[in-house]
């Protein structure tokens, strides 16, 4: 077979869009009154507080991929640190957080389109065999308009994202006509206050909104002078999404009728607004809206759910470049330049993700694509502390500014966003991430560097456990044997710990490869 190299297409225009269009996804359609459930007016400040820890995390990322830019960079970082048992687990993180994203987005097309076709939900919401046919032709339809071309590609994201740009912008103007001071006065429901806060960060899909910003680092590889457009197009994609979903949130909350208010609390809105922002626009009338809205609604998830299907393809080529996984969906077609035998294996996982479980409303997705998520974040301040130690010749055009301050934070802020998740998230992705890690250890075919990556991986296996067992013990849907904030200083303290351990057993000599998959 030819030999494919990616077409180096995408401007910063084309990486910005790809970020905002992921943020801009069904996270707008449902946060705002999830959050206000757990936080009640101070939500606010959950918004705040994700925005900066993702740019935290996003500027790390923004240095590794301007100084390295790989397609998938997410796994290979660790990978090229601290070897293959590292980089594998991290694989494995990415699988589940990749491929299930596309999921949640036509699980979200689903839930709004049954205002036009009732039967393709169950009264409790989730899909009759009708609604699982429609989820899994959109997963098609991603699949087909990616298999072409990363310009074909491009091209249908940036008509769509500017179709959902325009949408919650008059949706704020409007509802903003309809707001009452007043409705902040309401307080939170129990616990609310800092709790609140804290959990709706993962639980109400707040730092899911912000996921977006990681497209740039999957397709560097497709960039158009990466060097300079990757860190740009992440830090415009995190602080555009930011001013949205903020004016968004006071929006929705100014606008709610105070009579509904009144009646139901700020978590029981839930119960009368199943679509939260149509339904709020049919309370007030807003009939134009109301239909404005619904489209917007299919179309906005839908066009997410097509840039996630994509990013997943990237990142299982970029772990089959790795060696973890079969040759075949490492390879790129030489024509178009995608990585066709991983995007066939993405369209399969994440047709996969839309079957029955007990996750499969929307909101029982969330919390475990956020946190399966940002264990694939976690990695790369340590990553990024340890090619400052051993590489600090490496030419940088962006260079994160405090590294020595904003690294160690930045990883700290992971931990307790995968701890904020809550127990019953992290009971079932942690122990898989353990197996992972021993799995590897034990079966894997034994090298010259197994000895060597092993010494540079427990820190990773003890880190699984710390949280494992800091998050059984805690408050947030543990046993609450710790108590707040006690726990979360655990939880910090554990996470610099093996943040320091992890850079101080990288590798001596970090093994970067693959550069020839950067050039046309």
């Amino acid at each position: 077979m030819a030999k494919g190299a990616f077409k180096q297409k995408l401007g910063l225009v084309d990486l910005s869009l790809l970020g905002i269009g992921s943020m801009i996804g069904s996270g707008w359609l449902y946060a705002a009154l999830t959050s206000s459930g757990y936080a009640g007016a101070q939500t606010g400040w959950a918004w705040i507080l994700g925005a900066i820890i993702v740019l935290m995390i996003g500027l790390v990322f923004a240095e590794l991929s301007a100084a390295i830019p790989r397609a998938g960079g997410f796994v290979r970082y660790p990978n090229f640190s601290h070897g293959n048992v590292v980089g594998f687990v991290i694989g494995v993180s990415s699988l589940l957080a990749y491929t299930s994203t596309a999921g949640v987005e036509v699980e979200a097309v689903r839930q709004y389109a049954q205002y036009w076709w009732p039967g393709l939900s169950h009264t409790d919401g989730s899909p009759t065999a009708a609604g699982f046919l429609i989820q899994i032709l959109l997963l098609v339809g991603f699949f087909l308009l990616n298999y072409w071309s990363v310009s074909v590609f491009g091209r249908v994201n940036t008509l769509i994202t500017t179709f959902k740009f325009v949408v919650p912008l008059l949706t704020i103007a409007t509802l903003f006509m309809y707001y009452h001071g007043a409705n902040l006065d309401v307080p939170p429901p129990p616990p609310g206050g800092a709790h609140g806060i804290f959990t709706s960060l993962t639980g109400a899909g707040i730092v899911f909104a912000y996921l977006g910003f990681r497209q740039a680092v999957d397709f560097a590889s497709e960039a158009k002078n990466p060097q300079r457009n990757v860190p740009l197009s992440i830090m415009i994609a995190i602080a555009v999404s930011f001013v949205i979903y903020i004016a968004l949130q006071y929006a929705f909350m100014g606008a709610v009728p105070s009579e509904a208010l009144t009646a139901h609390g700020w978590d029981g809105l839930k119960q009368i607004f199943q679509s939260p922002y149509a339904d709020l626009a049919r309370s007030l009338g807003i009939t134009w809206l109301i239909n404005l809205i619904l489209v917007d609604a299919v179309i906005s998830p839908a066009g997410t759910g097509n840039i996630y299907l994509a990013g997943a393809s990237r990142v299982l080529f970029a772990w089959a470049r790795n060696g973890h996984l079969f040759k075949i969906f490492g390879e790129l077609d030489p024509k178009s330049g995608v990585p066709r035998g991983a995007l066939w294996l993405s369209l399969i996982l994440a047709i996969a993700w839309t079957l029955p479980s007990e996750f499969q409303v929307w909101g029982g997705l969330i919390g475990a694509v956020t946190s399966a998520t940002v264990f694939t974040y976690m990695p790369g301040p340590v990553t990024l502390g340890a090619f400052r130690r051993h590489l600090p010749g490496m030419a940088r055009p962006f260079r994160l500014p405090l590294a020595s301050v904003l690294s160690p934070l930045a990883f700290v802020a992971s931990t307790l966003l995968i701890y904020w998740s809550g127990w019953s998230v992290n009971e079932l992705l942690i122990p898989v991430f353990i197996l992972a890690w021993l799995g590897y250890v034990i079966f894997a075919k034994k090298t010259a560097t197994s000895a060597r990556d092993l010494k540079s991986s427990w820190w990773l296996l003890v880190y699984y456990i710390l949280i494992l067992v800091i998050s059984y013990l805690g408050t947030f849907g543990g046993i609450n044997a710790i108590g707040s904030p006690t726990d979360m200083i655990l939880a910090a303290v554990a996470a610099l710990v093996c943040y320091y351990w992890g850079v101080a057993t990288s590798l001596p000599v970090p093994e970067i490869k693959d550069h020839e998959e950067l050039t046309d």
